[in-house]
C-alpha cells in the first residue's frame, strides 16, 4: 500500500514511485512533525495534496513550480502561491495579480484563492509540500523534492503539449533536474524571475507569461486559461 493517498488518476501515473522506500521515511518524518509541532506544521494534512486532488493527472496544461508552502498561520492550502478565501494575498501574490492585468488587459477572476486556476489544468505544485511554522524550508531534504521531481517528470513525459512557468531560479533548476533531458518534449517553458518585491521588477514584470500560456494552448488545440 502507498505511503500517500493521491487523487486517483496521480495514484496511478505515479504508482512506481509510490512503491519507493523513501516515501515511508518522508511520511514518518512528516507525521513525527505534526506530533512535536500540532497545529503549526503547515498545510493542514487534509490539504498536503491539495494541488493534485484539484488538478488530476489528465487535466494538467500549465504547471507553475513554487518553492515551499508559506509559513504563516492560516496561509498555506497545498497550492503554490495561493492562499485561503479571506487570507489577504502575500507580495508575491501581489505582482502575479499585477502582471495579469497588465499582461491581459483584464484584472485577474482571483483575488488571494487559486483554486479557479487549479480547475482550470493549471497545476500549482510545490516543490516541498510541508512547512513548519514561521521556519522557511525546513522540511527540505527530507523527500519531498524527490517526489515532486518524479511529478515534473511524469508530466515533462507527457505527449500532450503542457506549459511549464518557472519563476526564479531554484523553479528553473528544479525542472531541468527533474526532466530527461536527452528526450525532446513539446512542450512550453516560460522563464522569468520570482514574482518576489525581491525581483520582480529585474523581469518578471513584463514577462507575459500569461497571455503567452494562452496563446500556446490555443495554438494546440486547448481552452486558454481565464486567468
Amino acid at each position: 500500500m502507498a505511503p500517500f493517498e493521491l487523487e486517483p488518476s496521480w495514484q496511478d501515473a505515479l504508482q512506481d514511485e509510490l512503491q519507493k522506500p523513501y516515501l515511508l521515511s518522508l511520511k514518518a518524518f512528516v507525521e513525527k512533525e505534526r506530533a512535536l509541532h500540532p497545529d503549526t506544521i503547515y498545510p493542514p494534512k487534509e490539504l498536503v495534496f491539495n494541488a493534485f486532488w484539484k488538478t488530476p493527472f489528465n487535466q494538467v496544461k500549465a504547471v507553475i513550480v513554487g518553492q515551499d508552502p508559506y509559513h504563516g498561520p492560516g496561509q498555506a492550502h497545498g497550492l503554490s502561491f495561493s492562499v485561503p478565501v479571506g487570507v489577504p494575498p502575500p507580495p508575491s501574490l501581489q505582482n502575479i495579480f499585477k502582471e495579469i492585468q497588465t499582461d491581459t488587459h483584464q484584472p485577474s477572476q482571483c483575488k488571494e484563492n487559486l483554486i479557479p486556476w487549479a480547475s482550470q489544468g493549471v497545476l500549482l505544485l510545490n516543490a516541498i509540500l510541508t512547512v513548519r511554522k514561521g521556519e522557511p524550508l525546513s522540511h527540505q531534504k527530507k523527500g519531498w523534492e524527490q517526489f515532486t521531481d518524479a511529478v515534473i517528470r511524469k508530466l515533462t513525459e507527457s505527449p500532450a503539449p503542457l506549459v511549464f512557468l518557472l519563476w526564479g531560479k531554484y523553479a528553473q533548476d528544479k525542472y531541468l533536474n527533474a526532466m530527461s533531458p536527452e528526450k525532446h518534449f513539446p512542450h512550453l517553458v516560460l522563464k522569468a524571475p520570482h514574482p518576489s518585491p525581491f525581483s520582480a521588477h529585474s523581469g518578471f514584470f513584463g514577462c507575459r507569461h500569461f497571455s503567452k500560456t494562452n496563446e500556446f494552448l490555443e495554438k494546440h488545440g486547448k481552452k486558454p486559461i481565464n486567468w
